[in-house]
């Protein structure tokens, strides 16, 4: 369950044929974490940290917008056409999805 909203994690999931290249993007951004982890151990100038950090969020947000559009063109279309409980419980799934990440 996630803010109230049950979670189905047996359905294949929408990003399933671009899971090596969602894979591939998290595997640089944590390598791009880890050169973030070495700087502040080195002491580096703060504007330069914070030039990576700002790098890093942006890279997490364009994976996690692509996440959400593979969600709503495969999970949130197929319940809507199926209607009932299932489409109110994606739409509103996939809203308080986008709140997460509005308030991020």
């Amino acid at each position: 369950m996630v803010d109230g909203v049950e979670t189905d994690t047996a359905v294949t999931p929408g990003y399933s044929e671009r899971k090596e290249d969602y894979a591939r993007r998290m595997r640089r951004i944590e390598g791009q974490v880890r050169g973030i982890a070495r700087m502040v151990e080195e002491e580096k100038y703060c504007i330069d940290v914070l030039t990576q950090v700002s790098a890093v969020t942006k890279a997490l947000q364009a994976v996690a917008l692509g996440l959400l559009d593979e969600h709503m063109a495969h999970c949130v279309v197929d319940a809507a056409r199926a209607g009932g409980p299932e489409a109110e419980e994606k739409l509103a799934e996939v809203s308080a999805a986008v709140g997460r990440l509005v308030r991020s």
